[in-house]
């Protein structure tokens, strides 16, 4: 093949392919715009989950008519919109996986993406909490969806040896997402320029990434791998792409289970402890306020609601400071997973973060929140927790495409980290109905993360291996 038609060929072999080359090293112009159109996809994807984490504080007491964002049924409706997200995105996952190995990744990222754009930029007109829980799931099945899809698409364009970094940059491009959420809830939630209503703001800037279906229709096109294995399909009735029955099938069944185990694990211990890292220096603002207004710690909640709202701007932009270098230590850990894993292998890395994630977890809701640690030592303690309890997510997108056959790339992807919310949306349930508090929650679910490593003792290992065919 001439160097023009390997140039104006998306799937050609880089030039010196097969030789020791760096992995960002002979990478076509083509393969970057596909990892920067999946990154940004993920990027929106994030924002659009993590806008109401940023929010709930805001939106759901003036959705339920109550004064306190630390009321009991904020709490619980709060749950319930984050149980509902989960299981809309397991639902979004599941069917746009699927869809993917049969129509294709570039088409079924188009669907997901209006999914999630458009029923975000809905929930700012919500005027009841129950059309907030129904709208984060609508909103979930587009961001279920796009991680599966984008996934599966950087696996499959990407040479073996550049595949790990690769889908670890894909996946740590989610804390631009968070990060994003965070500059919302700073500079605009906690100024209130709307009022009350400026909660709203953030959920209306959710219809930008729709912009990205102009270029994904324009520029992407489906992976070799996956036209190939339409056309064995073609050939072959036992090569059906996109069939779920498959997924537990004796070759697919290890692999299947043990995804679906490491995302739920994952899936629970961000949703139900790694999140509440934002609390530690809110709880910090909330203690200082409390002293400011001569409040004390044991006053009723009419007393502190006082001291907490004649300091409520502090109080956000600390809650927003700590989330903020919580994401930066996961991004951080996200982003070297894949480094980390061609060093230990995929299973030492899940060791590694899983270990840390436990250890960290127990440090910060067991001692340092609880005993109102100093402000310098939260500020150090956040990253490092940020990066062992969240690192690993990252290993769900360079180790599921491994674990499957082209033609099952799609739905095994989307089965095993969405199947995961399943899960994790009862474990949410459990805490609302139980009533617990959030550093509650967390703590009660960081023993889910030593859980992690056993599974991870059954897992296969791919490290160096290609994506099977």
């Amino acid at each position: 093949m001439s160097s023009d038609s390997a140039q104006n060929d998306p799937y050609a072999r880089p030039e010196g392919e097969g030789t020791e080359l760096k992995w960002n090293q002979g990478i076509s112009s083509y393969q970057w715009l596909v990892l920067v159109v999946a990154s940004l996809g993920w990027v929106f994807d994030i924002f659009e989950g993590q806008v109401f984490v940023a929010s709930m504080r805001d939106a759901m007491p003036q959705l339920l008519g109550v004064a306190s964002a630390d009321d009991p049924l904020v709490a619980t409706w709060n749950n319930y919109a984050l149980a509902s997200f989960l299981l809309g995105g397991a639902f979004g996952g599941i069917l746009f996986g699927m869809l993917s190995d049969k129509i294709g990744r570039s088409k079924t990222m188009i669907y997901t993406i209006l999914f999630y754009s458009v029923f975000t930029c809905i929930t700012a007109f919500a005027e009841a909490p129950w059309q907030m829980v129904l709208l984060r799931f609508l909103v979930a099945m587009g961001v279920g969806g796009e991680w599966a899809v984008a996934s599966a698409m950087v696996a499959e364009v990407m040479p073996k040896r550049s595949r790990p970094v690769m889908s670890s940059i894909f996946h740590a491009s989610s804390v631009f997402g968070t990060l994003m959420a965070v500059a919302v809830g700073y500079f605009i939630i906690s100024q209130k320029p709307w009022g009350d209503d400026t909660w709203r703001l953030g959920f209306l800037i959710g219809i930008v990434p729709a912009l990205l279906v102009v270029v994904i229709r324009w520029k992407m096109k489906e992976p070799e791998q996956w036209r190939q294995a339409k056309e064995r399909e073609k050939q072959d009735a036992t090569q059906v792409t996109g069939s779920i029955p498959d997924l537990f099938s004796s070759q697919n069944i290890r692999n299947t289970v043990v995804g679906v185990a490491l995302a739920t694990i994952g899936l629970v211990t961000f949703w139900g402890s790694h999140i509440y890292g934002k609390n530690a220096l809110l709880r910090s603002a909330q203690n200082e306020a409390l002293a400011v207004e001569g409040v004390a710690p044991d006053a009723d909640k009419a007393a502190k609601k006082v001291a907490f709202d004649a300091h409520s701007s502090e109080i956000k932009q600390a809650e927003m400071i700590s989330m903020c270098l919580n994401t930066i230590g996961g991004g951080l850990g996200l982003v070297l997973f894949g480094w980390i894993s061609n060093m230990l292998g995929r299973k030492g890395a899940f060791v590694f973060y899983h270990a840390g994630g436990f250890v960290m977890a127990l440090l910060m809701f067991l001692v340092l929140i609880p005993q109102n640690a100093p402000f310098p030592i939260l500020c150090v303690a956040l990253p490092v927790f940020g990066f062992l309890t969240l690192g690993m997510h990252a290993g769900y997108a360079v180790y599921f495409p491994e674990l499957f056959p082209t033609r099952l790339r799609g739905t095994g992807t989307g089965f095993c980290f969405n199947s995961g919310r399943f899960g994790t949306a009862a474990a949410i349930m459990l805490a609302a109905t139980m009533g617990w508090k959030s550093e509650q929650t967390a703590l009660y679910f960081a023993p889910l993360y030593a859980l992690g490593i056993v599974v991870t003792l059954m897992a296969k290992e791919t490290r160096g291996e290609e994506l099977p065919e």
